[in-house]
């Protein structure tokens, strides 16, 4: 088989600079924070999604990505592709970054729906694909589901790509999850929101908050005026499409401690709760799920990031907000 385009296999993507996914709008980045404009140029969730007919023994992926300079910590790491069907992963390939690379899948006889979970360290960019011993064509489109939010959102700790909570939760709806979770970022910056307002999608969730306690901290009134700023941005844009908003998760060693203003954690997740109940007298369309019962200290992995039995409860506890707010769009 001759190389396949990439783009129409594609999903969890954003924008694009070039041929890049990139996770930020690049003609809107210098409004934004260095380090959230840096977690952006990482293709976090992006996939590659193909139906195989019968026969096709494996799937080939053209790539390119940075490869660390020697001496960089980061340049033993290697590239792991991993082949999921049916919610399950079916295999896993280990890869050294390359400028130029293509690596090869094996499938399960038979043929199917596959999702190429893509490595993100090093921003690989998918070049092209093809069969081997027979043939493939994109999957269905899914409804876009655009998921904002901090390093927990990103999917730090998880020990796999395929296992933060937007990637779990996103196979169990039937959604395509496009994750814009920033690490250390998600503070309230306003100009996300414009740009959230500006991107295609059928359902949109909000999960931020930890990082405006200590990173940049925030007072539980600017918090919660920021919170309706926020979400009167995004509904420029949105107007009518579902939002669910997740306030922060356990955080022990903030619930009761003062930030720099005076505020814990605890009274920073009220003041969100309060504004997007005051939003939702008038917004039908507006969900809040509180965060902080969803996760207990046995779910951390440092203290801050869920382990991966944390992040499949947070992906089972917006699953079922979603679901009982009727949120969830239908498939085209």
């Amino acid at each position: 088989m001759s190389w396949l385009e990439p783009e129409p296999f594609l999903r969890g993507t954003a924008w694009r600079d070039g041929d890049r996914p990139v996770r930020a709008d690049p003609a809107d980045l210098e409004r934004l924070p260095w380090d959230i404009a840096e977690r952006a140029a990482l293709p976090i969730g992006v996939r590659v999604e193909f139906r195989a007919e019968p026969g096709t023994t494996a799937v080939e992926l053209r790539y390119r990505a940075a490869v660390p300079a020697a001496g960089d910590q980061l340049r033993s790491l290697r590239h792991l592709f991993a082949l999921w069907q049916d919610r399950r992963c079916v295999a896993e390939v280990f890869a050294d970054p390359a400028e130029e690379a293509t690596v090869r899948l094996r499938l399960p006889p038979g043929g199917g729906e596959f999702t190429v979970h893509l490595p993100e360290g090093q921003a690989p960019v998918v070049r092209a694909l093809r069969a081997v011993g027979g043939a493939l064509s994109p999957t269905p489109r899914r409804p876009r589901w655009l998921v904002q939010g901090d390093s927990i959102t990103e999917g730090w700790w998880s020990t796999r790509p395929a296992h933060s909570w937007p990637a779990v939760a996103g196979r169990a709806l039937g959604l395509d999850p496009v994750n814009l979770g920033y690490a250390g970022g998600a503070r309230g910056e306003l100009p996300l929101a414009e740009q959230l307002s500006r991107l295609p999608g059928e359902l949109i969730t909000l999960a931020f908050g930890t990082n405006c306690w200590d990173r940049v901290p925030a007072s539980p009134e600017w918090l919660h005026a920021t919170v309706g700023a926020y979400v009167r941005l995004i509904r420029r844009g949105h107007p009518r499409t579902p939002l669910l908003l997740v306030s922060p998760v356990l955080r022990p060693a903030a619930e009761h401690t003062r930030n720099a203003l005076g505020a814990t954690l605890t009274e920073l997740r009220r003041a969100m709760e309060r504004a997007v109940l005051d939003l939702a007298a008038a917004d039908p369309r507006l969900a809040l799920l509180p965060g902080r019962p969803i996760l207990g200290p046995e779910h951390l992995a440092d203290g801050l990031h869920p382990n991966d039995r944390g992040h499949a409860r947070m992906a089972r506890a917006v699953a079922t907000a979603l679901t009982a707010a009727g949120a969830l769009p239908r498939a085209a």
